[in-house]
């Protein structure tokens, strides 16, 4: 492992990761801060029922990936890319500028203002942070380099989330817009660092119709019908992640948990989603190795059925985290949902690095931007999917269940439309003997 740590050292990777880590982190404290001042105080800001807020600042924020990733994708393509993150980045400090406003006056147009801004914001950098990848590392570097990105995005994604809560429990919500801004400007001070990355297509015409671009985009993926399954199954993953990381709340409550057990169950999964990013960096010795994606749903699935029976067979009344922690069962079901996370990490590295490497370089953010687009679609369909479910009057955990189940079908589809998964994997074991 000690190939991808040594990138940390290095300006090819160091800016690059310290600003993505940034600006997750940042979307998360707003994020979640604007979500518990809505659920706490939402009367001060709305005559609007505050759980209909809630769950519309989800939507709110994942929007522009629909709308936006397409366009991103050809700014991508077309500019130099660190130049284009510095721009990012500074836009960035104007959207927590306005939110500095809306925490300060409790003022809902404006929060949720900017958080539609901040999602675009996202939208815009997400094309390019994987993008420039391809272009700052060698080819036997792309798995670990990829790792370290993903699992230092779901430790800002945890780290954001209880950090933002900590400030609108603890201070008055300016201190919340405040916070987020200097995040802001930490993150364009390290992407002044960011080393120069040339146009992949400098000749492109723009199309400045989003929609239209949104459709041609997802229509030039599905040409290669290769790619556009590497695509589809990475966007899997941001389903069954929504699945899970959504009815978390839910899952500690019918437990009887409080909040800390919610944190204790968020970081279990995070955690757990980095230790399988960095391992993947281990098992394929700088190379891509496919056969880790069939393995890694095979963990989806079996420890999503194992949280399940673990659950059932514990009535865990948890109370606290420690006390959670003192119940027989307690341990089986965090090891689950770390397990869940460790097998969600070696799943979604080795596909991302797909994508990067067999995407025509001079439409690789295209085609970042296309699966930005479907990843979008998916935690969408997830979350229908969920109220649906809900609505039915089946709990939590009959949903990890469910998610569990259709995993095994995503298996057998993706086995049937591109067998070499599979293949590769079959190959690694028959080499190890």
């Amino acid at each position: 492992m000690s190939t991808q740590f040594g990138l940390l050292r290095e300006a090819r990777l160091l800016p690059l990761f310290l600003t993505q880590f940034l600006g997750a982190f940042n979307d998360n404290v707003m994020k979640n801060a604007m979500v518990i001042l809505i659920a706490f105080r939402g009367s001060e800001l709305s005559t609007l029922d505050p759980g209909i807020l809630v769950n519309a600042c989800a939507g709110i924020f994942i929007l522009p990936f629909f709308l936006f990733s397409a366009s991103a994708g050809q700014l991508a393509d077309k500019f130099e890319k660190s130049g284009l993150i510095r721009w990012v980045k500074l836009l960035e400090i104007l959207i927590t500028a306005l939110a500095v406003i809306g925490f300060w006056q409790l003022s809902l147009p404006w929060l949720l203002g900017a958080l539609f801004l901040m999602g675009t914001h996202s939208a815009l950098f997400g094309p390019l942070k994987y993008a420039i990848l391809p272009q700052h590392l060698r080819p036997e570097e792309l798995v670990g380099g990829n790792a370290l990105i993903e699992s230092s995005t779901f430790l800002a994604i945890l780290l954001g989330t209880i950090v933002g809560g900590l400030l609108i429990g603890m201070t008055a919500p300016v201190w919340a817009g405040l916070a987020c801004l200097v995040i802001a400007l930490l993150g364009y001070a390290c992407s002044r660092a960011i080393p120069a990355a040339a146009a992949a297509d400098p000749g492109l015409r723009l199309n400045h119709n989003p929609l239209v671009e949104t459709w041609r985009n997802l229509a030039e993926a599905r040409h290669d019908k290769g790619l556009f399954i590497i695509m589809a199954a990475i966007s899997w993953f941001w389903f069954y992640g929504a699945m899970f990381l959504s009815q978390v709340p839910a899952f500690t409550r019918d437990l009887g948990g409080n909040e800390s057990v919610t944190t204790l169950f968020l970081a279990s999964f995070s955690i757990g989603i980095g230790i399988g990013s960095l391992l993947c960096e281990r098992f394929s010795r700088g190379r891509i190795e496919a056969g880790l994606v069939p393995l890694g749903l095979i963990g989806l699935s079996l420890f999503a059925v194992d949280l399940y029976l673990a659950t059932a067979a514990h009535a865990v009344a948890s109370g606290s985290a420690m006390h959670f922690l003192s119940q027989p069962g307690s341990l089986r079901i965090l090891l689950d949902l770390t397990m869940i996370g460790v097998a969600g990490g070696i799943y979604c590295v080795p596909l991302y690095t797909l994508l990067q490497t067999r995407a025509r370089a001079s439409h690789r953010s295209r085609s970042i931007a296309a699966t930005n687009i479907l990843n979008s679609l998916f935690m969408v369909a997830a979350a229908l999917l969920a109220m649906l479910l809900l609505g039915q009057g089946l709990a939590a955990l009959d949903l990890f269940l469910i998610t569990g189940l259709l995993n095994l079908g995503v298996g057998f589809w993706l086995h049937r439309r591109n067998p070499e998964f599979v293949h590769a994997l079959l190959l690694r074991m028959r080499n190890r003997h």
